[in-house]
């Protein structure tokens, strides 16, 4: 999938918001990115040669405790193979939290 149109791939509104967001600052972050050799784990976003990513976090599975250690899990993965992650709320999308961290960390 070429990096226009993983932007463009419809997603929760806190996943359209940042894509927008990023649209807007000319950031083309792959979507839907599957990091993991083995797993089918997939960040968000992501800017795959810098190993950053960014994950929305929704309602729903993220807020079970079995959705929130499944999550750990693939965090605490992400982070033995070298990744940051940035995890926002819908809400911090909103108020600009997470464009705004993106484009102080790629500067």
């Amino acid at each position: 999938m070429s990096k226009a149109s993983a932007v463009l791939k419809a997603g929760s509104p806190g996943e359209e918001a940042f894509a927008l967001h990023c649209r807007v600052e000319h950031l083309t972050p792959e979507r839907e990115f599957a990091f993991h050799p083995t797993r089918k784990w997939r960040f968000d976003f992501c800017w795959p040669e810098r190993k950053i990513a960014v994950e929305i976090e929704g309602r729903g599975r993220h807020q079970s405790f079995g959705g929130f250690e499944a999550d750990a899990t693939k965090y605490n993965e992400a982070a033995k193979l070298g990744w940051r992650v940035f995890r926002y709320t819908p809400a911090m999308v909103m108020r600009g939290d997470a464009i705004n961290d993106m484009l102080e960390v790629l500067k």
